[in-house]
């Protein structure tokens, strides 16, 4: 798909940095240097700039006394052209009130984030989900990246190995075990998302539980000893028993909820007839081409259009412009 990297979270050609991660006095350095910033996030929801027309990452000067709340060193993320871009993690902070819950997929939060003490009255913690499709591309890829990262910190502060506490090396992109030596790196879950098409319409299935009107096309983790196109006919056939034929790669996505990496995949159908599983998902159904248009509309009776910023929507709207090649 020669279009593949216009995904939201598609790459942008940072240069991560990767040779320094090892060099702590360069790390060192570089977390005092006046040309070094830091982008904060909160809860993985990211703090923005307010007042522009288009949402952009606060990027703060190293000594911004908001980066001190972080528990942590700030982690690297890479560099660009006026120097190095790091990332902390706030989320050590609780604020007073009502506990902060993830909206989740498809709902829209009512009420705005907190403002930390030391936050700028010109930035506002935002969450992810809400601002993706509208952040440049080299944003897009540090926001995803950092909240990708700390969630794997969240999860795995002890040594899978031995089972005592583990210690954030390599500028943040590793983590090391004192007593027995392991060595643990961030995990990517890779997640097939399925184009499937029958003719002139295409698979789509609702999880229970799901918003009213949200539909999407079916997905699923890929199991161990798989590859991408045996996960497809499984994931398919398990949730709706509709066989299929030939299977093509067409584009991925970084998917920071929390630790995903998404294959978009096109698929050929063999057969039309479903058969849901209720233990995978609460419906599916065939969309011909035509009521798509109207899905992307926003005039369809039943279906709302996707969200803007997932690989769903992107691939449904390439499928539907006739771009996938």
């Amino acid at each position: 798909m020669r279009i593949a990297e216009e995904v939201t979270f598609g790459g942008s050609g940072l240069d991560r940095a990767a040779e320094l991660r090892g060099n702590d006095d360069v790390l060192r350095f570089a977390r005092g240097a006046g040309s070094s910033r830091c982008i904060v996030l909160w809860k993985g929801n990211p703090l923005l700039e307010s007042g522009s027309d288009a949402p952009v990452l606060a990027r703060l000067p190293m000594d911004h006394p908001l980066l001190a709340v972080g528990d942590e060193e700030p982690v690297l993320l890479g560099r660009d052209e006026t120097g190095l871009l790091f990332a902390q993690d706030i989320s050590g902070w609780e604020p007073e009130g009502t506990p902060f819950l993830e909206s989740g997929p498809g709902r829209s939060r009512s009420q705005p984030l907190p403002n930390h003490p030391e936050q700028d009255e010109a930035h506002l913690f935002v969450e992810l989900r809400a601002v993706m499709a509208d952040l440049t591309t080299r944003d897009a890829e540090l926001a995803a990246t950092a909240k990708a990262l700390y969630n794997w910190h969240s999860t795995h502060k002890f040594c899978a190995r031995c089972g005592q506490p583990s210690q954030i090396v390599m500028a943040g992109w590793q983590r090391s075990c004192d007593v027995c030596g392991g060595q643990h790196f961030p995990r990517t879950d890779p997640v097939v998302i399925m184009l499937i098409v029958h003719n002139n319409n295409v698979l789509l299935g609702r999880s229970r539980g799901w918003p009213q009107g949200m539909w999407s096309l079916l997905a699923g983790f890929v199991e161990p000893g798989e590859t991408l196109e045996a996960a497809v006919r499984r994931e398919v056939m398990e949730e709706t028993q509709v066989p299929v034929g030939r299977v093509e790669y067409l584009s991925s996505q970084p998917w920071a909820f929390p630790n995903s990496l998404m294959f978009g995949c096109y698929g050929e159908a063999t057969g039309d007839a479903i058969t849901v599983d209720p233990a995978e998902l609460e419906d599916a159904i065939w969309v011909p081409r035509e009521e798509m248009a109207d899905v992307f509309a926003g005039q369809h009776p039943v279906i709302r259009s996707p969200r803007r910023g997932a690989i769903a929507e992107f691939l449904l709207r390439n499928w539907l412009a006739d771009r996938l090649d």
